[in-house]
């Protein structure tokens, strides 16, 4: 299907100089449209994808009445019960059974409960006679128990799925409850992820690295996060720091892709060339953050395609894909920015210091005192180089901007990973 119109050319146009976090989340919500196309696809590839168009229930789940146990069908009355043993109804037949207040049908899991009947009593709990011709039902079962409703799960009409919704395995069992084969949904957002820098090398070839010289862990690590957001990601490698080179890599990257992911080579020094070649073929915006790690990040624009420069640091890198690339690429495909949740934990560690009017994200985990009590801890150290930490770590400790130190049992926000689909 052809792709929408895309976002507009003053999208990323702001006017302060540093901006909170908060401010870049509202910019990022407020402007940001799906670029996105629409296709159907079958139950089992739209697993992540994000659902298009609202899916209402066709009819009721269940479509009748039915036992949620094996047991014995009857009519509710109080005290114990000696009832004949009538018909027995098993799951998938369809005939329909009625039996009259005596009575008692034999009944199994699934199966449809028999006109007069409301009640279900576990097989265990009953006692059959000899000749398997009647039953005693103890006294004490509650009118209704046992009994599964039409439509207590679904009811005709009712919005299994709105537009927007991310779908995991939970909705994809609802949908084809009701008999839903396919579903329309955005088509994945296309991202090329590429580094620039002669320092980088690719992995892999048994490659011998010399001082001076990095093995690229960035276009890795992007690319699988990538995997946690509706997206199609292609790798273009390491680019050398050549503005020509730069220049058709990034042209040609637009014109087939919605999302260009870099990392490095977003500063103004000499050898710096994506800055010069973003403004030379479409616009740029460099954002100054007040967060730690990450601060400047580029937003801009070639053509249709948005351009995201992230910081060259590993660290800085992933938490900023976590922070804003993350929710800008739900935004682009259809989806909706949901805010991670923020637990309050008490802190294990100390921070003496901290600066003002900046919103701090350390990596921790979780653990547990002496006492026994459910506590956060932090990486020793908070370089944004240190891979390390991010292999540590179980989620982000949040410092807002208002916080100027931490003592151990202050109450921090603490962020899973999980919350990042991690």
């Amino acid at each position: 299907m052809k792709r929408p119109s895309r976002i507009a050319d003053d999208c990323f146009v702001h006017d302060r100089d540093r901006l909170r976090h908060a401010e870049v989340l509202a910019i990022l919500s407020e402007r940001l449209r799906p670029v996105a196309g629409t296709e159907t696809v079958s139950l089992p590839k739209a697993l992540g994808r994000i659902a298009a168009e609202p899916v209402l229930a066709m009819r009721d789940v269940p479509l009748h009445d039915n036992s949620a146990v094996d047991g014995f069908a009857f009519r509710h009355r109080e005290g114990d019960l000696d009832l004949a043993v009538g018909p027995t109804v098993a799951a998938g037949d369809l005939t329909p059974v009625s039996l009259d207040p005596d009575w008692a049908a034999r009944i199994f899991t699934g199966a449809i409960m028999p006109a007069g009947t409301d009640t279900v009593a576990m097989q265990e709990d009953c006692i059959l006679s000899v000749d398997g011709r009647s039953v005693r039902i103890p006294a004490g079962l509650r009118k209704g128990a046992n009994r599964r409703l039409v439509g207590e799960d679904l009811r005709k009409g009712e919005a299994v799925v709105e537009p927007g919704r991310q779908l995991r395995p939970q909705e994809l069992a609802a949908l084809a409850s009701i008999g839903l084969e396919t579903i329309p949904v955005f088509e994945s957002v296309r991202i090329a992820i590429l580094s620039t820098g002669n320092e980088l090398l690719r992995v892999g070839g048994n490659r011998s690295i010399e001082a001076g010289q990095v093995f690229d862990s960035n276009s890795v690590m992007l690319s699988a996060l990538c995997k946690t957001v509706p997206a199609r990601c292609t790798d273009l490698g390491i680019l050398p720091d050549d503005p020509e080179t730069l220049r058709q890599t990034l042209s040609k990257a637009a014109d087939e892709h919605d999302v260009i992911l870099t990392t490095g080579g977003a500063s103004r020094g000499a050898e710096d060339h994506v800055i010069r070649t973003l403004d030379r073929l479409g616009k740029r915006h460099l954002w100054q953050i007040a967060i730690k790690p990450g601060r400047p990040m580029t937003f801009g624009q070639i053509g249709n395609c948005v351009f995201v420069g992230l910081p060259g640091n590993p660290v800085a890198a992933f938490v900023c894909f976590l922070l804003y690339c993350r929710p800008a690429v739900f935004l682009l495909g259809g989806g909706r920015h949901v805010e991670p949740r923020r637990f309050p934990v008490p802190a294990d560690f100390l921070v003496e210091r901290k600066k003002p009017d900046r919103r701090e994200f350390l990596r921790g985990w979780l653990a547990q005192d002496d006492r026994g009590n459910l506590v956060v801890r932090k990486f020793e150290r908070d370089g944004s180089g240190l891979i390390s930490s991010l292999r540590q770590a179980e989620g982000l400790i949040e410092l807002a901007e208002e916080t100027r130190s931490v003592s151990p049992g202050d109450l921090v926000s603490f962020i899973p990973f999980s919350e990042f689909g991690l």
